[in-house]
């Protein structure tokens, strides 16, 4: 059910995007970048389909905590357990959402959705794949013997009603403003400016930060700067969700007290060890100093990268639509094939040389792995993807041609 609920949004996701990206253009507002929405949108894919590999153990996971520790089982068919079920959730959720926040080894993975330098719709898709520690904040709904598959819709509800606050284009909403996260509440805890952050947590009750101290409206005289002050630079997927663990692991490498090389993990984010904060200074921008990561990419890459998207999302649908009939090692194959050329775009729209190389290696690798285990697929997927090949192979060819024109103009 739950899967059904995120599969059935998607539409509506993009309808609600192609309607931003209208207005946007009726307003002048600029709030879109090619290269920034396509990266969010690639992680938002990554992150859905990676959370598909990994359900089956998720359950088997709930089902034992249920087993082991719950209270008598609530009734399913109650609808005091679905909305007893959902405001907890919530509530839950206010709590993993700010101790996100607080803690290094929490942050690196949460940091991913705050990287984005604009604000837009799409930026509700940047979401992690690295989270691990989240089932833990949830203990209290086994405990308290939800049921899983109400626990599991209460989840993805939360999810879909987050999705339409991520935007620059609606102000604030009167008395909604009171018990519900609006868009104006999410633009603050998306900030980097002092008197914004670590604020505004919750998903889609508001009331959690007023009460617990937490709460700050947006400001007519502070605009929202967007973005992280140690920004990730890169438009790679798989960069940007390994960013800040890479550099806590550096850290914890650098260091020479034993003790630091844990604490660090554990500690509040941004802390360093005293003696690497010395050797090893950071640069944090000031929020309001940001120049935003834009590199020149040409026009067939980019158009080149919104195709790959684009299949990666068909792709990516076909999977959740699929995966319950799957092997887990068929799952790793389909989650393989849907993420390669979501890191090959990031490549490209960064304008790397070696992109268009690195491309052409990607598809005959995949090609060759696929028409392997052909027979782990059915016949209109395999005509689809020979399709798909076909097309990729002529893309990159015109973007090979391109470059090399260019090298050559420019040695002439």
């Amino acid at each position: 059910m739950a899967t059904k609920i995120i599969l059935f949004s998607i539409p509506a996701f993009f309808l609600l995007i192609f309607i931003e990206l209208w207005v946007n253009k009726k307003r002048n507002a600029t709030v879109y970048r090619l290269n920034d929405a396509l990266t969010s949108l690639s992680l938002g894919v990554i992150s859905q389909t990676r959370v598909l590999v990994m359900f089956s153990l998720a359950g088997i996971v709930y089902a034992w905590i249920s087993e082991m520790i719950a209270l008598d089982q609530m009734s399913a068919s109650s609808p005091f357990t679905w909305g007893f079920s959902f405001v907890l959730y919530d509530f839950l959720y206010y709590w993993y959402h700010r101790t996100s926040h607080q803690i290094n080894f929490l942050w690196a993975a949460h940091v991913v959705h705050h990287q984005s330098e604009e604000y837009n719709l799409t930026t509700a898709l940047r979401q992690t794949s690295s989270s691990v520690m989240l089932w833990v904040f949830y203990i209290p709904s086994f405990v308290l013997g939800i049921p899983a598959e109400v626990f599991f819709v209460s989840g993805a509800l939360n999810l879909v009603y987050q999705f339409w606050v991520h935007t620059q284009l609606v102000g604030k909403l009167g008395w909604f403003e009171s018990i519900f996260v609006t868009p104006s509440h999410h633009r603050v805890h998306h900030a980097q400016n002092q008197i914004y952050i670590d604020k505004n947590h919750g998903g889609v009750f508001i009331i959690w930060d007023r009460f617990f101290g937490t709460f700050q409206p947006e400001l007519d005289n502070e605009k929202v700067i967007y973005g992280v002050r140690r920004p990730v630079n890169s438009f790679n997927p798989v960069w940007a969700n390994l960013h800040t663990w890479f550099s806590l692991l550096i850290d914890a490498n650098r260091t020479k007290n034993w003790l630091d090389k844990i604490k660090i993990w554990f500690m509040p984010t941004g802390w360093r060890p005293t003696d690497v904060e010395q050797q090893y200074p950071l640069h944090k921008q000031p929020a309001g100093e940001q120049i935003k990561y834009n590199p020149v990419s040409n026009a067939r890459a980019k158009y080149y990268a919104l195709f790959q998207y684009a299949m990666s999302l068909l792709f990516g649908v076909i999977f959740i639509v699929s995966s319950h009939q799957l092997d887990f090692q068929t799952q790793l194959l389909f989650w393989f094939i849907i993420t390669l050329p979501l890191l090959s775009n990031g490549f490209m729209l960064e304008g790397r040389s070696f992109a268009w190389m690195f491309e052409g290696l990607r598809l005959i690798v995949t090609m060759a792995i696929i028409f392997t285990y052909k027979n782990n697929f059915a016949d209109l997927l395999t005509v689809i993807l020979s399709g798909y090949f076909l097309m990729s192979f002529i893309g990159v060819g015109f973007i090979g041609t391109e470059k090399t024109n260019a090298m050559t103009k420019k040695k002439t």
